[in-house]
């Protein structure tokens, strides 16, 4: 007992100081891109091919990229001769709206807290179920990391609870199975409401690589649940799943 005292001082205070420091982040992590496609050749489309989920798109406004769709692959950028699209270390991704993951380069429109009257409710303490709807475990993992010393979520008065009858809202991972829908939708009736609901994940927002295979539902979208907060990523980096936790509770900024 001893030995495991000392050692635990010797490693000292392990929690990261995050939010009242930003976070010190890999150079390797890929979050939200800079995008100017005005350098684009008209004849150019690498980007498009090489994309997996066919993230990158074109309308009457110009091409945009789906970042709800984005598997962060880095593979557009990596082909791109002109330098249109680079990733940046921005873990700052979730947002509550579907159409507010339509990105042109431009602000993304961050997460908006709780109504008034919902943040009183869970001020100081939210419960989520997690579901893993057919997910790879990549996002299953770095959600419970969340729950480690260096994050201690618990801190913020967030929990990941075992029944979805002490829970407050359930965070899907996963491109949502058919096997798995019915499974899906149990676990969302058990929660006492208000509740609510978290995708977590590209899978779990619009079906990842699995789009369109006949075995998916493309996600919580292709279902009957309404999403209430959006969190991109393949998988989310644990600080953008915190960062989109904490705007959505109401405990940051809007920047």
């Amino acid at each position: 007992m001893l030995n495991v005292l000392l050692e635990r001082f010797r490693q000292g205070y392990r929690t990261i100081p995050y939010p009242d420091v930003p976070p010190v982040l890999p150079d390797r992590l890929r979050g939200l891109p800079t995008l100017d496609f005005s350098l684009c050749e008209e004849s150019c489309q690498k980007c498009f091919v090489v994309c997996p989920t066919k993230a990158l798109s074109k309308d009457e406004q110009g091409t945009f990229m789906d970042l709800g769709k984005c598997l962060f692959c880095g593979e557009c950028e990596k082909v791109c001769p002109n330098g249109c699209i680079k990733f940046t270390s921005e873990y700052r991704l979730s947002v509550r709206k579907r159409e507010n993951l339509i990105f042109r380069g431009e602000h993304l429109q961050r997460a908006e807290p709780l109504e008034e009257s919902m943040k009183s409710i869970f001020s100081h303490s939210f419960k989520i179920r997690q579901v893993s709807a057919s997910g790879c475990n990549a996002c299953e993992a770095d959600i419970n990391v969340l729950g480690t010393p260096g994050f201690d979520l618990g801190r913020f008065g967030i929990q990941v609870v075992a029944s979805p009858r002490h829970a407050d809202a359930i965070m899907i991972t996963g491109p949502v199975s058919r096997n798995m829908q019915l499974a899906l939708e149990k676990t969302y009736f058990s929660v006492p409401t208000p509740r609510f609901v978290i995708a977590s994940g590209a899978c779990a927002i619009n079906g990842g690589p699995f789009i369109g295979l006949p075995d998916v539902n493309n996600g919580v979208a292709g279902g009957s649940l309404k999403v209430d907060l959006f969190i991109p990523g393949c998988p989310p980096h644990p600080m953008t799943i915190l960062d989109g936790l904490l705007r959505f509770l109401g405990r940051l900024k809007q920047n």
